[in-house]
């Protein structure tokens, strides 16, 4: 991994102080530190009920941030996956492929990296040792999770399976909201007068990234990015505002 240059130790004696890409971090032992991610994909069509359809799911985008449980921001990783990006038939599949224009153009200003997926995931396992975090957050866990397998999957010829480490704890951000900011009553009040209940037998406040945000924020004209470290940074703060509650929440994926 010495093309990305993750991390360079500067204090032997001392190993809070690291030199990255970024600049000088400095990782305080005593804090407890979280990694929230997110994922863009290709590959994911939608199935006979509408929903996407996530088997064979391909990241071209991932990006995540090391942060505590308050929303602060220690660390920011941002890639485009080479073996993916490059591939116009799959590029052509992708969900948010109008997007592919401004990626491009984000590529040659060099204000997005293009790394191989080996290395994208190399760099996020570092990240995990030198924080001393096994907690990875998404907001819908169970999607990218999957699409992360696929992909590594799909890029060794199952070779390798599993994209993250052993022992990694995957915890929804849907699930935290459900159990926190969704249990609120002006929350529910600002759903129902805005349009954003499910269709479901028994309607509920969508729980997605962008209706919280709009929430939070006031500000019904917002629109989420959908590039991966952009919707990151809204969704560290729907995991801090959910901490922010006090309440009891479930958190893992599975198994909650």
């Amino acid at each position: 991994m010495t093309t990305l240059l993750i991390y360079d130790i500067i204090n032997t004696s001392n190993e809070r102080e690291v030199a990255t890409l970024e600049g000088i971090v400095k990782i305080d032992r005593r804090r407890n530190y979280l990694i929230v991610l997110d994922t863009e994909t290709c590959n994911t069509p939608k199935d006979d009920k509408g929903q996407l359809d996530t088997s064979s799911g391909l990241v071209y985008d991932i990006g995540w941030a090391v942060v505590d449980k308050w929303g602060n921001v220690y660390l920011t990783r941002s890639f485009i996956i080479r073996e993916i990006f490059k591939d116009k038939e799959l590029m052509d599949s992708a969900y948010y492929r109008q997007k592919v224009p401004k990626y491009e153009e984000d590529i040659k200003s060099g204000t997005r990296i293009v790394v191989d997926w080996y290395q994208a995931i190399m760099c996020l396992r570092t990240d995990m040792e030198m924080f001393e975090t096994n907690i990875v957050i998404a907001h819908n866990a169970p999607f990218d999770y999957r699409v992360m397998n696929s992909t590594e999957r799909y890029l060794t010829k199952s070779k390798y399976r599993y994209a993250l480490p052993y022992g990694t704890e995957v915890w929804d951000s849907v699930k935290m909201a459900t159990d926190t900011i969704g249990q609120q009553k002006t929350y529910r009040k600002f759903c129902e007068e805005n349009g954003f209940m499910t269709k479901h037998k028994v309607p509920r406040p969508k729980m997605t990234a962008e209706v919280l945000t709009k929430f939070f924020n006031g500000d019904l004209e917002y629109t989420e990015e959908h590039t991966a470290l952009e919707d990151v940074l809204i969704e560290k703060e729907i995991v801090a505002r959910c901490y922010r509650t006090h309440k009891p929440m479930r958190k893992r994926a599975w198994g909650d």
